[in-house]
């Protein structure tokens, strides 16, 4: 079911997400229903056009799907996507797709802003994902909707840009669309979920992990 507008606003405001859990297009479905994923089927954008770093035509591409909320995420992005970066993203050899996944409604939030703020530029998106990852304990508190305001305007956007933003109903659908199809056809669960050249990696992944999994790839 799709979450009112009313509902979004009063969870943003009050920090409480249990009253909307019946309403939440983010409760996830069972994996009973998903089928097989294969590699064509991570490779397709759904509803929103993919924000990725890197070549199309490099030999390896890793797809993350991650929630703006989930510590994990925040980890890796801090510790680990730095060093993906800088050996296989800026020596093109590795294309790196970030997609939502969010597990809450702040996170939904997150990605809409992150989405609002970049529009078409993939580097920009990823530079305001990595502002929400290092400053998540700060907006995921109890003045979520004030803190988003002050992170969109240092990205240039006015207070009322982001209000706009968070009331967003096609964007929030095609959000909840992407993770309802990454939940039942891509098995995705849980945050982080990778997928490197469509092989499933689940979890907070150690670059050391990472360099296993990729290095053989690039010399097929």
């Amino acid at each position: 079911m799709i979450i009112t507008r009313r509902a979004f606003t009063a969870a943003l405001s009050l920090g409480g997400l249990a009253a909307f859990a019946g309403l939440s297009p983010w409760r996830l479905i069972g994996e009973a229903m998903a089928q097989s994923a294969t590699a064509a089927d991570v490779a397709k954008p759904v509803s929103l056009p993919d924000m990725a770093l890197g070549p199309k035509t490099a030999a390896v591409t890793i797809t993350e799907y991650a929630s703006m909320t989930c510590p994990h995420c925040a980890r890796f992005a801090e510790n680990v996507f730095p060093k993906i970066k800088t050996e296989y993203i800026d020596t093109n050899k590795v294309r790196y797709v970030f997609r939502e996944f969010p597990l809450d409604i702040k996170a939904a939030a997150g990605s809409m802003l992150a989405r609002c703020i970049a529009k078409d530029d993939a580097g920009k998106y990823f530079a305001v994902i990595d502002t929400l990852f290092k400053s998540q304990d700060v907006w995921t508190g109890s003045k979520t909707t004030e803190s988003l305001k002050q992170i969109g305007k240092q990205a240039g956007l006015s207070g009322q840009e982001v209000e706009t933003c968070l009331k967003d109903q096609a964007l929030l659908d095609k959000i909840a669309a992407d993770q309802k199809y990454a939940n039942e056809v891509l098995k995705v669960n849980s945050t982080p979920t990778f997928f490197i050249n469509g092989d499933m990696v689940k979890g907070e992944t150690s670059f050391e992990e990472f360099k296993k999994k990729i290095d053989p790839l690039l010399k097929g």
